[in-house]
């Protein structure tokens, strides 16, 4: 029985290869700063246009800790997750 878990344990999503398996990083360059994120500021959120792989030329969001300008090359680990949009600071009764 313990053979039979090891063996299902071992097949990725869906019985495919996971996603984390291939450690290739594929480069992606910033092309907007979004905004800032995290609980003090800590984290830029960009939008970064993939130079190559399988997603190459796809467009999308990313959150990145650390020091980052546009034209920056980012090495991505995946492309399939994208990050959540940020939200707007203006609340309801609030004005600029």
């Amino acid at each position: 029985m313990a053979k039979e878990q090891k063996i299902k344990q071992g097949k990725g999503v869906g019985g495919t290869t996971s996603l984390l398996e291939s450690s290739e990083a594929v480069p992606a360059i910033v092309e907007d700063l979004v905004g800032r994120t995290g609980k003090v500021g800590e984290v830029t959120q960009v939008k970064c246009r993939v130079l190559q792989g399988r997603d190459r030329g796809k467009v999308m969001r990313r959150n990145v800790k650390g020091p980052v300008r546009v034209r920056d090359i980012l090495m991505l680990r995946e492309t399939q997750i994208e990050a959540r949009r940020l939200r707007t600071k203006i609340g309801k009764g609030r004005s600029m």
